[in-house]
C-alpha cells in the first residue's frame, strides 16, 4: 500500500474534528458539497463549480489564476477575496500532486485539501492536523468576507517600533558594562590560575585586582583578545552568562557539542546578551540570543543537512545548478552573470561567531568552514592560487562585481586583506587594458563594484581599526582611477540591540574611508516581531547604514526554529515597511549617496527629515531560492495535512539571470512549519498574536523593484552579449 493511502486511513484527532466542524458551520455551501459527494473527485468538482459560478464577477482573479507567469499589472488589481479564490482554484488544480519535501529528507508531500476535508467529514480519517483546518478556516473566511486586510496606521507601526531599545540606549550601555566586567573577571581568574596562557595576555607580578582589571579593559578594545578568549563550550558560556541558562538549554547545547556543531562566541558579543533583564527591555535581545543558542532541530539535523543553495555544489569541469563552470576550489560561488563570490584561503574562511541559522551550516558540517583559527593562515601556495582565481574574473565576459566574503572578509589580517585587494586591483587594470583592444560589441564587462561581506560590525566591531580604514581608503583611491565606481561593505545586523557605541565607531571609520555600508537582515522569528525590522532600519539609518535585503530564513528542518513564514515576510512588506516609503521623486537623491559616502549619516538624516519618514526603506524583502536567484514572487499552490504550505516561486523579472532559468521553470518550496506553529512560537516569546490578524491571507508575493542605488552603472561602451564559463 502506498504511504499516502496509509495516511488517508489515519483517524483525525478530536481537536481536528472540532476545527473541521467550525469550517463547515461557517460555510454551509461547502458543507453541502462535501456531504453530498460520493468521493473526493465529486467533492473537488463540486467546489470548483461553486467557486466559478458564485464568484464569476471576480474576473481579475480568474485571469491571474490561469496566467502562465506572474502578471504584475493583474496582481495590483486583486482584492483580498480574490486571493482566496485563486488559492482554492490552485489547490484544486494541484490536487494529488506530489512534491519532494527536503525538510523530511525527500519524503513525498501531497497537497489535496478538499480530499482531506471529505475524508474527515465522511470517514473521520485523512490524518489532517488541527493546523490544517485552522488554515482552511481562515481561507474560507477570506472568501466569504469575514476576514479583511487591515493596513495599520503609521501611528500603530511607530508604537510597535518603540518596543525595541537599541544598543545605543544609555541604560543598555550600562547593563553591558556589567556584563563586560563579569566576563573579564572570569577571564582574569583563569589567567591567574594558568588555565589560560598566552604570549600576549598575561599579568606582570605585583599587580593588584584593580590594575589587572585596568589591563583587561585595554585588551577588550583589541579584536584579537576576543578571538583568543572566544567561548567554545556550553559550560563556559553559562558561567560567563552568570549561570543564567536553564537546564533544558544546557542539555541542548551539550548535545550540540556532542553532535560536532562548532561553538564559537566571542566575549564582546556575549556581553550583548541580557542577564539582568530590565522592565523596558524584556525580550529585546531575543534575536541575538537565538543566534547563539542552538535549536533542537539543528542538533537533530546536523550531519544530515542538505545544501540549500544548489549552485554552491561545485564539481571540477561541470556547471553548477546555475550553469556556471567554476574553479573547483570551494573559493568561488556564482548565481548571476554580473557577480561572483570570492572566499579566500585565510582567516576569511571563518567568522567572529557562528550564527545558529547560518546559510553555510552545510559547509561547517562538511569542514569547508571552520573555527580552527591556527589552520587558516594563508600558506605559500595561496598567492599563486589567488592569481588563478582572479583570472576567472578577468577572463569572464559579464563579471563586473566581486563580493569577497566567507566566512567573513574582515576576519583576514590587515596584511592578508591588503595583499588580496592589491591583486584584485591588478586584475582590474589588466581587464581594463585588454578591453581597449576589443571593438565595441565585443568588449568585456569591467569591474565596477567591490564588496566586502562581513558581520564583524555586529560581532566584533573592534576589528574595524583605523589601520584597516586606511587600507580601504587607499584601495578606494586607487580603484576609482581604474573605473571601480562602487565600494561597499555588506554587513549583517540582526537586531537594534547589536547597534552599540562600538559598532557606531566602526561604521564611522568605514564610511569615512569612502565605503557605503549596507545591511542584510535575516528574517528570523525573533526579528519578525511586529515593528522589529522597521526599528532596525531606523537605528541603522541613524549610524549611516542603508538596508539592502530582508531575507526569509534559508534551509530546511535544521532552521525550523528560526524560520518565519513567507506570509509574515509579505505582511511586513505590506504593513510595516511602507512607513519608510521613499517615493519616485527622491530616487535620484538616494542614487547619489555613494558618491559621497563620507556624508552618509548627514544625507540619510536630511532626506528622512525632508520626506518625514522614520527610515529609508531601501531594502527588498526576498527569499534566496534554492536554485537560482532571489525572489518574492510566489503563490501558495498547496498545503500538507500538517498545515505546512507549498509555495511556487517564479524568478525575479527585475534583474538579469543566468539563461538557465528559461529551462529550470518555477521553484517549489515546502515550508517547514505551519502558520499556526509560527503564531504559537510568537506567543511563546511574549507576542500578542491578535496583532498579526490577516497573516493567513498573505498567500501571494511580488518581488519589489530594486532601488537604483544598487544598480550597476551603465558602461560607456557596447558590451558583448556573449557569456563565458557558462554551460546550459
Amino acid at each position: 500500500m502506498k504511504e499516502i493511502e496509509k495516511l488517508d486511513r489515519i483517524a483525525i484527532s478530536a481537536k481536528s474534528h472540532k476545527f473541521c466542524k467550525i469550517l463547515l458551520q461557517e460555510n454551509p455551501r461547502l458543507d453541502e458539497i462535501i456531504r453530498n459527494s460520493k468521493n473526493e473527485t465529486e467533492a473537488l468538482v463540486g467546489v470548483k463549480d461553486w467557486i466559478e459560478k458564485e464568484f464569476d464577477s471576480s474576473r481579475e482573479a480568474f485571469m491571474f489564476q490561469q496566467a502562465i507567469s506572474s502578471n504584475r499589472e493583474l496582481f495590483d488589481k486583486l482584492k483580498w477575496r480574490d486571493f482566496a479564490i485563486i488559492r482554492i482554484l490552485d489547490y484544486i488544480e494541484h490536487a494529488g500532486k506530489e512534491f519532494p519535501d527536503l525538510n523530511l529528507h525527500g519524503e513525498i508531500a501531497v497537497s489535496n485539501p478538499i480530499k482531506l476535508i471529505w475524508l474527515a467529514v465522511n470517514h473521520g480519517t485523512g490524518g489532517a492536523k488541527s493546523d490544517f483546518f485552522k488554515d482552511m478556516i481562515q481561507l474560507f473566511r477570506q472568501l466569504n468576507g469575514k476576514s479583511h486586510q487591515k493596513i495599520p496606521e503609521n501611528k500603530k507601526v511607530l508604537e510597535w517600533m518603540k518596543r525595541y531599545p537599541s544598543g545605543l540606549d544609555p541604560r543598555i550601555v550600562l547593563l553591558r558594562k556589567e556584563n563586560r566586567d563579569r566576563i573579564l573577571n572570569i577571564i582574569i581568574s583563569r589567567i591567574e590560575s594558568q588555565e589560560i596562557t598566552g604570549e600576549r595576555y598575561f599579568f606582570e607580578e605585583g599587580l593588584n585586582a584593580a590594575q589587572k582589571m585596568e589591563k583587561a579593559l585595554e585588551w577588550w578594545k583589541d579584536h584579537r583578545f576576543h578571538l583568543r578568549f572566544a567561548v567554545r563550550s556550553p559550560d563556559l558560556l553559562n558561567e560567563m552568562l552568570g549561570h543564567s541558562l536553564d537546564p533544558d538549554t544546557m542539555k541542548l547545547l551539550k548535545e550540540a557539542e556532542e553532535a560536532g556543531i562548532p561553538f564559537f562566541v566571542n566575549p564582546y558579543y556575549l556581553s550583548l546578551l541580557q542577564v539582568r533583564v530590565p522592565y523596558f527591555a524584556i525580550g529585546a535581545d531575543l534575536a541575538i540570543r537565538h543566534y547563539v543558542v542552538y535549536s533542537k532541530q539543528l542538533v537533530e539535523e546536523f550531519g544530515h543537512i542538505v545544501a540549500w543553495e544548489k549552485e554552491d555544489q561545485v564539481m571540477s569541469g561541470k556547471p553548477n545548478a546555475a550553469g556556471w563552470i567554476l574553479p573547483a576550489y570551494n573559493n568561488i560561488h556564482r548565481r548571476y552573470p554580473e557577480v561572483a563570490i570570492l572566499i579566500p584561503d585565510s582567516m576569511g574562511r571563518t567568522c567572529g561567531g557562528l550564527c545558529s541559522c547560518c546559510q553555510r551550516m552545510y559547509d561547517f558540517q562538511s569542514g569547508n568552514l571552520t573555527f580552527d583559527l591556527k589552520k587558516l593562515a594563508p600558506n605559500e601556495k595561496w598567492p599563486e592560487k589567488l592569481k588563478r582565481l582572479l583570472d576567472y574574473f578577468e577572463n569572464d565576459a559579464q563579471l563586473r562585481d566581486i563580493l569577497i566574503t566567507g566566512g567573513d572578509a574582515l576576519m583576514s589580517s590587515d596584511e592578508t586583506l591588503k595583499h588580496l585587494l592589491k591583486e584584485v586591483l591588478a586584475m582590474v587594470r589588466r581587464k581594463r587594458a585588454a578591453n581597449r583592444k576589443k571593438p565595441d560589441g565585443e568588449k568585456y564587462a569591467e569591474i565596477q563594484r567591490i564588496r566586502l561581506g562581513t558581520r564583524l560590525l555586529a560581532y566584533l566591531p573592534q576589528r574595524i581599526t583605523q589601520a584597516l580604514a586606511d587600507i580601504l581608503t587607499e584601495f578606494k583611491k586607487a580603484g576609482s582611477k581604474e573605473g571601480i565606481q562602487k565600494f561597499v561593505i555588506q554587513t549583517h545586523f540582526e537586531s537594534p540591540m547589536e547597534v552599540t557605541p562600538e559598532a557606531r565607531v566602526a561604521v564611522r571609520r568605514l564610511i569615512g574611508a569612502g565605503w557605503m555600508v549596507t545591511n542584510q537582515l535575516v528574517f528570523t522569528v525573533a526579528a519578525s516581531r511586529r515593528g522589529h525590522t522597521a526599528r532596525l532600519r531606523q537605528v541603522l539609518n541613524d549610524i549611516g547604514i542603508l538596508p539592502y535585503y530582508t531575507f526569509t530564513v534559508k534551509g530546511y528542518m535544521e532552521n525550523n526554529f528560526n524560520f518565519a513564514t513567507n506570509a509574515r515576510l509579505v505582511q511586513e512588506m505590506m504593513e510595516e515597511k511602507p512607513i519608510g516609503g521613499i517615493g519616485e521623486d527622491y530616487i535620484e537623491t538616494i542614487k547619489s549617496f555613494p558618491e559621497e559616502a563620507e556624508m552618509m549619516v548627514e544625507n540619510i538624516e536630511a532626506l528622512r527629515k525632508h520626506i518625514n519618514v522614520p527610515f529609508l526603506a531601501t531594502d527588498r524583502n526576498v527569499l534566496n531560492l534554492p536554485g537560482v536567484g532571489k525572489s518574492l514572487t510566489f503563490r501558495v499552490i498547496g498545503i500538507t495535512r500538517y498545515g505546512r504550505r507549498i509555495l511556487e516561486f517564479d524568478h525575479d523579472e527585475t534583474r538579469n539571470h543566468s539563461p538557465i532559468i528559461r529551462k529550470m521553470g518555477k521553484v517549489i518550496i515546502v515550508e517547514s512549519k505551519s502558520i499556526q506553529e509560527y503564531l504559537e512560537q510568537l506567543e511563546n516569546i511574549g507576542e500578542d498574536i491578535s496583532e498579526y490578524e490577516g497573516l493567513y491571507g498573505y498567500t501571494f508575493g511580488q518581488t519589489e523593484k530594486r532601488i537604483p542605488i544598487y544598480d550597476y552603472p551603465e558602461f560607456e561602451y557596447e558590451l558583448t552579449k556573449a557569456y563565458s564559463n557558462l554551460e546550459v
